[in-house]
C-alpha cells in the first residue's frame, strides 16, 4: 500500500497548490542538507541498464523532471537524490521577475491535472548561474558512474517586447550556457503574454540561430540545443517547426508544453472557468502529446532527440513514449500527485522491462 496518497489528501489537497509546491519541495531539499542524499540514492539509484546516451551525454534513466518544479535551482541535487536521470531547470529569464499574481496555480485533483499561470517567476539568469554551477559539481562528486544531466530552460522576460525578444533570450544564455549540460529555448508558455507568435518559423529561425552561435562562445563548447513547443499548434505548424529544426541541425524538441484547452474535463465547468486563464498539464495532455511525438518522429527520423512530456505517470506510459520513438521523457504534474518515490517506480518498471 502507497502512503503518499493519504499523505496528499490530509496534509496538501486543502492547501493552496502554490503554497503545497512550495512546502513539499522545502521538505525535499531539507532532506538533503541533513545529509539523507547517500541513503536515498541507494535505493533510488536507476538500474544501469537505463543508462541512455542522448545530447552528448550519458543519462542514468530515460525518464527525468521536466522544467517548471525547479525554476530557479534551488534543489537539482537534492531532486536527482530521488532518482531522476536528468532535471531541466527554469524557465529562467533575462531578468529576474515576480510572475503573475497569486493565486497562480491550480488542482484539478479529479483530472490528475494542473492549471498554471506562474508567469515565469524567477531570479533571473545572473543569480541562477552560480546555483547551476555549484549543483552540477555536487553531483559529479557524489555520483558513482553517470551523473544526472541538467537541462536549462530559458525564456523572455515579460516586461521585454517581442520585437527585443532575441536580445532578451541570449542574456540568459551568455550566463547560463556554461553551466547547462542541454539548453531549451522555450517559446510555448501560455502565460507570458505573446510568447507563443515566436513560434512561427520566420521569427524563430533567427533566435534559435542567435541563440545557438552564443552559447557556444559563451560556454567555449557546443551546448545542445532544443526548443520546446505547444501541444496547441496545428499539424501544419508542427512540421514546420521540424523542418526549421532540421534545417538548422537543432540538437532536439521537447514536445509538449501545457496547453490552453480545456476539452474532456471531468471537473465542472464552472469550476475550471473560476480559476481561470493559464495552461493546463497532467493527464489530459496525454493523447496530444503522444501524437505531437509520434507525429515528429515520423519526419524527423533519427535526426532529432525528442523528449515527450505531458500526461506522464505511469512506468507503462513512459515506456510508451519511448517505444513511440521518445529519446528521453519527462514529468511534473503527476510528482506532485504521486510524490518523492514516483520516480523510482518508474525506473523500477523500466528496468523490468528492458
Amino acid at each position: 500500500m502507497r502512503l503518499y496518497p493519504l499523505f496528499f489528501r490530509v496534509c496538501f489537497s486543502w492547501m493552496d497548490a502554490e503554497n503545497a509546491h512550495r512546502i513539499g519541495f522545502g521538505l525535499i531539499r531539507l532532506a538533503h542538507r541533513c545529509g539523507a542524499g547517500p541513503a536515498l540514492r541507494a535505493i533510488t539509484r536507476p538500474a544501469a541498464s537505463l543508462q541512455v546516451t542522448a545530447l552528448g551525454r550519458t543519462f542514468p534513466s530515460p525518464f527525468g523532471l521536466a522544467a517548471g518544479f525547479d525554476k530557479e535551482g534551488h534543489g537539482v541535487q537534492a531532486l536527482a537524490d530521488l532518482g531522476f536521470g536528468h532535471v531541466e531547470v527554469g524557465t529562467i529569464t533575462g531578468q529576474a521577475q515576480p510572475g503573475n499574481p497569486k493565486p497562480r496555480l491550480f488542482r484539478l485533483v479529479k483530472d490528475r491535472a494542473l492549471i498554471n499561470r506562474m508567469g515565469f517567476n524567477n531570479d533571473g539568469a545572473a543569480a541562477v548561474a552560480p546555483r547551476l554551477a555549484e549543483a552540477r559539481a555536487g553531483l559529479e562528486r557524489s555520483s558513482r558512474a553517470a551523473r544526472p544531466v541538467v537541462g536549462v530552460n530559458i525564456g523572455k522576460t515579460k516586461k521585454v517586447d517581442l520585437a527585443e525578444a532575441v536580445g532578451d533570450y541570449l542574456i540568459s544564455t551568455r550566463a547560463l550556457a556554461a553551466v547547462a549540460d542541454y539548453l531549451v529555448v522555450n517559446v510555448s508558455s501560455p502565460n507570458t503574454p505573446g510568447l507563443r507568435l515566436l513560434q512561427d518559423v520566420e521569427t524563430l529561425r533567427p533566435l534559435l540561430t542567435e541563440v545557438r552561435e552564443v552559447s557556444s562562445e559563451a560556454a567555449g563548447r557546443r551546448v545542445p540545443l532544443l526548443v520546446k513547443i505547444a501541444p496547441d499548434l496545428s499539424d501544419q505548424d508542427i512540421d514546420e517547426v521540424t523542418a526549421l529544426a532540421l534545417d538548422l541541425g537543432l540538437d532536439g524538441i521537447i514536445c509538449t508544453n501545457t496547453t490552453i484547452t480545456r476539452e474532456g474535463l471531468q471537473t465542472a465547468s464552472e469550476q475550471v472557468m473560476k480559476y481561470g486563464v493559464g495552461g493546463l498539464s497532467g493527464a489530459p495532455l496525454q493523447q496530444r502529446s503522444l501524437e505531437v511525438l509520434r507525429r515528429i518522429r515520423e519526419l524527423a527520423g533519427e535526426r532529432l532527440t525528442l523528449i515527450s512530456v505531458g500526461g506522464v505517470e505511469t512506468g507503462a506510459q513512459v515506456q510508451e513514449r519511448l517505444d513511440a520513438g521518445a529519446t528521453l521523457v519527462q514529468g511534473y504534474t503527476a510528482f506532485l500527485y504521486e510524490g518523492p518515490f514516483w520516480v523510482s517506480r518508474i525506473n523500477k518498471y523500466l528496468a523490468k522491462r528492458v
